[in-house]
């Protein structure tokens, strides 16, 4: 050990000694006290003085570059906890991809029997006795029936088909409600909402739109509805030859269904014609009979066209006959209408033929007279009769009661 340390250690004993015996310290605790508190700061200051000689360069060495960018730094670092390793970084859980799947839409397949047992909305009747008296919500639909005023699901076969591209089908029926002796007709689209409950779609078309009869339905590969309806209903003593029919397609655009093919209307009916009948009469005596006189009856039939009409019959003769030309009527004809009816051999579209008829009628009019008439009907060749395009100029009346 060097003279300089020895004397050191002299001095601060001599030191020591001398305050010990002046002062009362606080004992040896105090003391250990303030020596771990020298300790603490005197590290504390050596650690500033290594982070100021670190520094002191960096600052320096930049304001020479005149780096205007350089961050500055703090003039005085604390003191901080040594790094510790962290804990790797948690992997994340991979989320799954979205889907862009819709909902699957549900079936629309609907059976005569679910259908029966359901309370469907039906869209408006058209105009008429229909629309008065048929229900319209809250519809539990029947079988056909003979009831009026009672909504009914038609014997027509169901159709099924995807109507609006949502990759499902849907089903089409044939409702009615008779009104009479006819009934009132639409065919309606139907499906289930997501919870499988029956919902109305719209209607596709009804009766009263242009015609009075719907024949058949059928739903085509592109989901178009085909609908084959007729002009008439062939009721009510109505003969079926009469009825004309037509095709007509319908699809659905979002809101409705609307006619994408087919004709829209029927227009006139180019089977028939219009005949115009006139008369000329004359009353004479007959020889010997005080109670009858004969009655002369010429009647002119004109065909105003468009078409032929390949026999004529003119009725009204329930008075009796006494010659001219009833040898012309057709006997077979005239029997079976009891000689009231005579089947003529027909008139060309735009030409006319005179007929003369020859009647035994009362001298005097008596408490049962009543008016006489005679009209004209146009006949096919298979003696079927035909409607007049004209009906108010078909028939003619005598001017006297008999």
């Amino acid at each position: 050990m060097d003279d300089l340390d020895a004397r050191l250690r002299e001095r601060l004993t001599a030191y020591r000694n001398g305050v010990v015996t002046q002062v009362a310290g606080p004992g040896p605790d105090r003391a250990r006290y303030l020596l771990r508190r020298r300790r603490r700061m005197t590290a504390v200051a050596v650690v500033a003085t290594a982070v100021a000689l670190v520094v002191a360069p960096i600052v320096a060495n930049a304001a020479l570059r005149g780096d205007q960018n350089q961050p500055a730094l703090a003039a005085s670092v604390e003191p901080t906890a040594p790094p510790t390793s962290a804990p790797p970084t948690p992997t994340p859980t991979p989320t799954p991809a979205a889907t862009t799947d819709a909902p699957k839409p549900p079936d629309g397949r609907i059976s005569r029997a679910q259908l029966l047992a359901a309370h469907v909305d039906l869209p408006s009747w058209p105009s008429g006795p229909a629309e008065g008296g048929c229900a319209t919500s809250k519809v539990r639909l029947r079988t056909s029936t003979t009831q009026t005023f009672v909504s009914e699901l038609a014997d027509d076969a169901f159709q099924y088909g995807d109507l609006d591209d949502d990759g499902a089908v849907e089903t089409v029926a044939v409702v009615a409600c008779r009104y009479g002796e006819a009934s009132a007709k639409q065919v309606v689209a139907f499906d289930r909402d997501p919870d499988g409950r029956i919902v109305t779609v719209g209607r596709v078309v009804r009766t009263g739109d242009g015609f009075d009869d719907i024949r058949a339905v059928e739903i085509k590969g592109n989901g178009s509805v085909e609908v084959r309806v007729a002009d008439i209903v062939p009721c009510c003593g109505t003969p079926t030859y009469l009825r004309r029919e037509q095709v007509r397609t319908y699809r659905w655009d979002g809101e409705r269904f609307d006619q994408t093919d087919g004709p829209t209307s029927f227009g006139k009916d180019p089977r028939l014609t219009d005949l115009r009948l006139s008369m000329t009469h004359e009353r004479t005596e007959v020889p010997g009979s005080v109670a009858r006189r004969k009655l002369t009856i010429v009647l002119t039939v004109t065909n105003a066209g468009p078409v032929d009409a390949p026999q004529i019959a003119i009725r009204g003769f329930d008075l009796e006959t006494s010659g001219a030309d009833w040898s012309k009527c057709d006997p077979t004809h005239a029997a079976e209408t009891n000689n009231r009816a005579c089947l003529l051999p027909g008139v060309p579209a735009g030409e006319s033929r005179r007929y003369t008829f020859v009647q035994l009628v009362p001298s005097k009019t008596g408490a049962d007279a009543q008016t006489r008439g005679f009209w004209v009907a146009h006949h096919d060749a298979q003696d079927r009769e035909w409607p007049d395009l004209n009906r108010e100029d078909n028939s003619v009346d005598l001017p006297f009661k008999l």
